[in-house]
């Protein structure tokens, strides 16, 4: 490998031991075998090549969200295909240092990395293209923007969410099972009954 995938590489074990606050360049120089002027020319800043390694980080657990490919079992867009890839997503937040608890870090002392949280905040969208065929099905380079900005943007803030959960409150955070009851419960209540009247009045059919 050259400097540049050294450093990427060093990047991603600093990160995995010690988070973006208390990772410094000479950790990344020492872990990579490299030297303080290389992270500059390869990627402009610590925090910049910070933010590349969680990036790909993160992109190393595709096969773990598609389950080495049982996710294709279930038709695209299914409820039951909904639950399979938020257990395989949710399976990764379990981990014994699970590489999420880097994005709660972020949230947290974003204040002091402002350049790692511009970084993962233009790399918002392209996560909730990535998400979009993995639930629905299709190919990433067919999702248009549009749908990135909408349906990818839904997905990535629901992941969020049991980001934060399950690092918080890992006794409470919801499995797939109880996140797919609750989809299924909104889907519900905006479908009309096939009589016309709406769900909260089917419910309230022969009450007092």
């Amino acid at each position: 490998m050259g400097h540049r995938e050294d450093l990427l590489e060093g990047a991603k074990r600093c990160l995995l031991a010690k988070g973006f606050v208390r990772t410094t360049a000479r950790d990344i120089v020492k872990e990579s075998g490299t030297n303080l002027a290389s992270i500059g020319y390869h990627y402009g800043s610590k925090d910049a090549l910070l933010a590349q390694a969680y990036v790909s980080l993160v992109e190393g657990m595709g096969d773990a969200f598609d389950g080495d490919g049982t996710v294709d079992a279930a038709a695209p867009g299914s409820l039951e295909r909904f639950e399979r890839v938020w257990a395989n997503i949710i399976a990764t937040m379990k981990e014994p240092g699970s590489v999420w608890r880097l994005s709660m870090e972020v949230l947290a002392f974003g204040d002091r990395l402002p350049e790692v949280r511009a970084h993962l905040a233009a790399a918002q969208r392209e996560a909730g293209r990535g998400l979009v065929p993995l639930l629905m099905g299709g190919r990433e380079e067919d999702v248009s923007d549009g749908t990135a900005d909408t349906l990818g943007a839904f997905y990535v803030t629901l992941m969020t969410g049991l980001i934060a959960q399950w690092t918080f409150d890992p006794a409470g955070a919801p499995d797939a099972e109880r996140l797919t009851a609750g989809l299924r419960q909104v889907l519900e209540a905006a479908t009309p009954p096939a009589d016309g009247a709406s769900a909260a009045d089917a419910s309230t059919d022969g009450a007092p």
